[in-house]
């Protein structure tokens, strides 16, 4: 028959026992009997309650997706012919994005012959990138995909 080492609900070891034993002396107290090292030699089996073992792990995984910082990436859309001052107020809201600690991508959408005015559209961006540099950094500098030109921004912070 098999032996293995049992260490009591406090802490205690009990000696080598045989598997039988180590399961009657864990009925005894209404407790489980978990192996904990299966490698050693020989294995080491502890007399516990696995249900609180259980519901422990599961509090700290809660605990620790409540600590977890969800990181959204808020998108504004712009277009090459944009005024001054919305322009301006497309800032604004992107610096709000970035205080509440989300990343923001600008989206520069291009329609029909507005596709002739890339280098415009490109020191548009620039524009952008540089009333937000005391908040923001450039994670992807803008690129223009089809018909529309993006970047992201994150926070400095």
């Amino acid at each position: 028959m098999e032996q293995v080492r049992l260490i009591g609900e406090d802490g205690k070891q009990l000696g080598i026992l045989s598997i039988k034993e180590a399961l009657e002396k864990a009925r005894e107290v209404e407790l489980d009997l978990v192996e904990v090292s299966p490698e050693a030699d020989p294995p080491v089996c502890r007399i516990i309650d696995f249900g609180k073992i259980l519901y422990e792990k599961k509090r700290r995984a809660k605990d620790a997706k409540k600590k977890q910082k969800h990181i959204e990436v808020k998108e504004i859309k712009i277009r090459p012919n944009i005024n001054q001052h919305d322009l301006l107020i497309k800032v604004k809201r992107a610096k709000d994005f970035l205080a509440q600690g989300n990343k923001v991508k600008f989206t520069l959408v291009f329609r029909g012959r507005e596709m002739m005015y890339v280098e415009q559209s490109q020191l548009l961006m620039d524009k952008v990138i540089e009333t937000l540099t005391d908040c923001a950094v450039v994670e992807s500098n803008y690129s223009l995909v089809g018909k529309a030109m993006s970047m992201i921004l994150s926070s400095k912070t």
